[in-house]
């Protein structure tokens, strides 16, 4: 018997996720993508795994899927993951009022959190503002943005999964009833065009869904919405630490590598191909994140990037937009079969979003096959370049 197949659109962090469920449950998976791995949002993330904490007062069902993830996480690619944790920290009265609704959100949550006094919170972390009122520790981590899709993608490779890597998909293909069984594609090494089929497509693209869902006359409730991040030259913090208070711009200073990351702001745009770095909000980034580690007025810049978040449209702009995904059927939703998209999330959330989507696909395809990936370690990084495509 035929093994299913399955075609990925997308090689950010819920396509590799997404072709490592389909490959242990049996499918044959090519993953398409126009650029290198992590070519897009993924790639461009200040690589926090997060606790759940900033979402635990205001959106408590992206809280719980984060705290969910995070321990599964930890578990399954180690490897790739500093356990560091987190701090939230009140500098401001403000802030302290807020900390009431933060204690209850996390308990709702099931986050672990410990209130520190702020004498504690100085001896793990002698560099945050000394003038800090309150502090919370709480299970946040970072990770490596690319070694964390690598691993995902090496994996799935393991179990027979094809990367086409810098091969963009051009049109999708349509049988005699409207329906999806295939995509055009153009090879940007070669210049050659060719056609892919398979028994689903899975457009797991992010913030560029819409680009794929407008070819069968859809138009899937995903608002791009970048922020931009900077990194500075030292390593000042070996915490996440953000600040107490609700969602807002520059609330979070990460320590990557030998560096800082300081994020982040939120708008909207039109052209998610283009998103220029905004001089204003690089020093509302130096600003605000001084107001954290005041040690960063002492640091150089290294970069300024922005990443455009693919974020769920449900009852505003900005950051009153869930940060939590959803998977669309385009049977349902267009009567178009063949073709499903999954969007929304964050990189924390990977995994489970292509447990969602490779569900859906099974259903749809009449496969009994179960989840593994909550259980399955993931191979090392590295071996996405010596196994064979």
């Amino acid at each position: 018997m035929s093994k299913p197949t399955a075609i990925v659109i997308g090689a950010g962090f819920t396509g590799v996720a997404t072709a490592h469920d389909l490959a242990l449950r049996g499918f044959e998976v090519t993953v398409v993508e126009r650029g290198p791995i992590v070519n897009g949002t993924s790639g461009r993330t200040h690589g926090l795994l997060h606790s759940g904490g900033r979402y635990a007062v205001k959106d408590q069902e992206s809280a719980i899927e984060c705290i969910v993830e995070n321990r599964i996480l930890r578990k399954i690619v180690p490897q790739v993951i500093e356990p560091n944790g987190g701090l939230f920290i009140a500098i401001t009265e403000e802030d302290l009022a807020y900390g009431e609704l933060f204690i209850d959100g996390c308990q709702q949550c099931d986050i672990d959190i410990e209130e520190l006094t702020p004498k504690q919170a100085l001896e793990l972390e002698p560099n945050i503002n000394p003038k800090l009122l309150a502090a919370f520790l709480v299970p946040d981590g970072t990770f490596d943005p690319l070694r964390l899709a690598l691993a995902f993608a090496a994996t799935a490779k393991k179990n027979g999964a094809r990367f086409k890597l810098y091969t963009e998909v051009e049109n999708l293909l349509f049988d005699g009833q409207g329906n999806v069984v295939g995509i055009q594609v153009w090879d940007r090494t070669s210049g050659e065009r060719y056609d892919l089929h398979a028994d689903i497509i899975i457009n797991a693209t992010g913030a560029w869904a819409g680009q794929i869902t407008q070819k069968v006359n859809s138009d899937v409730s995903v608002t791009p919405t970048p922020g931009v991040m900077v990194a500075y030259d030292q390593r000042l913090i070996q915490r996440a630490i953000n600040r107490l208070c609700k969602p807002s711009d520059g609330d979070i200073v990460l320590p990557q590598r030998r560096m800082m990351v300081v994020g982040t702001t939120s708008f909207t745009v039109e052209d998610v191909d283009y998103v220029p770095v905004v001089e204003e909000q690089v020093q509302e980034m130096l600003k605000r994140g001084a107001e954290l580690i005041p040690g960063i007025l002492q640091t150089k810049e290294r970069g300024a990037y922005m990443a455009t978040r693919p974020l769920i449209k449900e009852s505003g702009p900005g950051r009153s937009i869930s940060r939590t995904f959803k998977c669309y059927d385009h049977k349902v939703v267009d009567n178009v079969d063949g073709l499903i998209t999954i969007t929304g999330g964050k990189a924390t959330t990977l995994r489970q979003m292509a447990e969602r989507v490779a569900d859906m696909a099974c259903e749809k395809l009449g496969i009994q096959a179960t989840c593994l990936t909550a259980e399955v370690p993931l191979i090392s990084y590295r071996e996405y370049y010596r196994l064979p495509n």
